[in-house]
């Protein structure tokens, strides 16, 4: 409670996480219902985020679209951070030529841009949230892996990990209960900050048509009809925009405030 930044992201989150769970309750209309009559309508007490082309109530969409952000999200990083943990946790401790195989892996799904390898699995898969998170995990594990083996070959040349090989320990058990407890702190504060750019990610997909279903009230597919009614009304690319940055905000704040917590040479003096 001292620290404004936890605070602040305590707060934005737990608002995230709230409208996520009770959007049927919070929301004022079904989000698929149209009303043709009322579209592009403004801000009012009426609607209040305003109508998009087809009269559907702009907040009500919003807070649906949050499920499947924290969905993808959490979904995403959850399956990128397990891969790039063992895999990382692997080459680290294991043989030379295993290293660079694993490097070599990493180092050839990085080269391809995020967006570039949504197209091409795109025009393969079907749009959707499994395309979506496949994407997301396919280039970011590699990011958690790198994390991983760098922290894994530091602890590896420790006096206490020397101690417990000659103790005759197996490297199963030095690899699970010596260094991944060393490991997580750093992956927590690596999470917690790129959980906004996944999110981002499947905003940009969508926006693209590469993501979610057409019709699914995604975050990013608010953008696109703002983008392509901007001469209607501004406030579609307006509200599909806030979202965005208040969960890049909550989550960094949140990565920020781990930082301090779980790193003791970067910790704040109190």
């Amino acid at each position: 409670m001292s620290d404004p930044l936890a605070v602040a992201a305590v707060t934005i989150i737990a608002l995230l996480v709230l409208c996520a769970v009770f959007a049927d309750a919070i929301a004022p209309y079904d989000y698929k219902a149209l009303n043709v009559r009322e579209r592009f309508a403004p801000p009012s007490f009426v609607h209040l985020l305003g109508t998009d082309n087809l009269g559907r109530d702009t907040f009500s969409r919003l807070l649906f679209g949050a499920r499947i952000a924290l969905f993808v999200g959490l979904t995403s990083v959850g399956l990128a951070a397990l891969i790039g943990l063992m895999l990382g946790m692997v080459a680290g401790f294991g043989p030379r030529w295993l290293d660079n195989a694993i490097l070599f892996l990493f180092d050839t799904l990085r080269a391809y841009p995020t967006i570039i390898l949504a197209l091409a699995l795109g025009a393969l898969l079907p749009p959707g949230l499994g395309t979506v998170i496949l994407v997301v995990v396919l280039t970011t594990f590699s990011e958690y892996g790198r994390v991983a083996r760098t922290q894994t070959q530091a602890l590896s040349a420790q006096e206490f990990i020397d101690a417990e090989r000659a103790m005759g320990a197996s490297p199963a058990r030095i690899l699970f209960m010596h260094i991944l407890p060393n490991v997580l702190g750093p992956f927590f504060i690596l999470a917690a900050i790129n959980l906004p750019v996944v999110i981002t990610i499947e905003a940009g997909m969508s926006f693209l048509g590469v993501g979610v279903a057409p019709g699914t009230p995604s975050w990013g597919a608010t953008l696109k009809d703002g983008f392509d009614y901007i001469r209607n009304t501004p406030w579609l690319i307006v509200s599909g925009g806030i979202p965005l940055v208040l969960v890049t905000l909550g989550f960094t704040f949140l990565g920020e405030s781990l930082r301090d917590v779980l790193d003791p040479k970067l910790r704040k003096e109190r």
